[in-house]
């Protein structure tokens, strides 16, 4: 069995992960993951799903019980303060032997859901595990109030990797975080339709869905006149950002204009992006290339074929991979221009 004392990087790595997962979907919110280890065994595994829900800590934390009494609960975890009110309800001594990881210090202020550092005060948990501080200085403080209550916690581990994991929440206080997403095949081809799988496809519309702006390049919007909805996941659809110089080239009956509480704008004036925002790009070699120098991060969707089309992404560029997922048959690959 895995040892709480000697094992706090496996445990915090195991968080991370998890968050991976989640990059993202949570936004304006930050991902974090969040476990539960009680004399060595992991009772729970969960991350932040969405903004204002219930925040990592307090979702391991319900899972954790559930494991423990071996019953589920009636309300939904999600649901932050039905969830604090429930843990609330416990004794003082029922989470006393447990230690919670989580990949960012627990909040001590009161938002869209209570602070989670009170509540990890208030439950008498043994040890908590903290991999980065928060960034944003009105969030922090969850860890010099814990201590203060006596809890024993221990900042700090695996922070490169959390603040690597934290970069978009990071980068869109002050401006637009741009990712570039792209699906491939093998041997990278990006010509067709569908390339990557169902799973692959339902991701990224989730991503779509909570996005601020989706930006695409005029070429793509004539040829493949597409929708570019939410509708595998049924979210918002999301404002549209036409990449063109010429306004009359884009014909005003491609689906994607016809998309309800939408705003299509046409343009090559890309001000917007030095907002505080989530702006996802799709599209071809050309759009790659002409925005290489205001992308963070790049999303790949690799399929496991091998495509006879010749498009390809032509494009110089350095990259860093920061983490590797799988979506049923697909490789997901979210890396960084270095």
């Amino acid at each position: 069995m895995v040892t709480d004392s000697n094992n706090h990087k496996f445990f915090m790595q195991l968080a991370i992960d998890a968050a991976w997962e989640n990059q993202l979907l949570a936004y304006p919110n930050p991902a974090v993951g969040a476990i539960v280890v009680e004399d060595g065994r992991i009772l729970s595994i969960e991350v932040h799903k969405k903004a204002g829900s219930s925040h990592a800590e307090v979702m391991a934390l319900v899972s954790a019980y559930e494991t423990k009494s071996g019953k589920e609960v009636d309300f939904d975890k999600n649901d932050s303060f039905a969830s604090h009110e429930f843990l609330r309800s416990f004794p003082k001594d029922f989470f006393s032997k447990c230690s919670i990881y989580v990949t960012l210090e627990p909040c001590s202020h009161i938002g869209k859901t209570p602070p989670c550092a009170s509540l990890l005060g208030d439950l008498n948990i043994k040890n908590v595990y903290i991999a980065c501080k928060d960034p944003v200085a009105k969030h922090s403080g969850g860890e010099e109030y814990l201590t203060n209550l006596g809890i024993n916690v221990k900042c700090g581990i695996l922070e490169h990797e959390a603040k690597e994991l934290l970069e978009p929440f990071t980068v869109w206080q002050n401006r637009a975080f741009v990712v570039f997403k792209l699906a491939q095949s093998l041997n990278g081809r990006i010509g067709g339709k569908n390339i990557s799988s169902l799973t692959s496809r339902t991701h990224m519309h989730s991503i779509r869905s909570v996005c601020s702006k989706l930006l695409i390049g005029g070429s793509t919007v004539r040829i493949d006149r597409p929708t570019l909805d939410s509708r595998l996941v049924k979210g918002k659809a999301p404002d549209v950002f036409i990449y063109s110089k010429d306004e009359k080239e884009i014909d005003r009956n491609i689906p994607l204009f016809n998309i309800e509480n939408r705003s299509v704008e046409i343009g090559d004036n890309l001000d917007f992006l030095n907002l505080p925002s989530l702006v996802m790009v799709e599209g071809g070699a050309g759009m790659l290339e002409a925005l290489k120098d205001k992308i963070d991060w790049l999303l790949v969707y690799q399929a496991p074929t091998l495509s006879a089309n010749k498009l390809s992404y032509n494009a110089d560029l350095r990259l860093k991979t920061l983490h590797i997922d799988k979506k049923e048959e697909d490789i997901i690959i979210w890396s960084k221009k270095i």
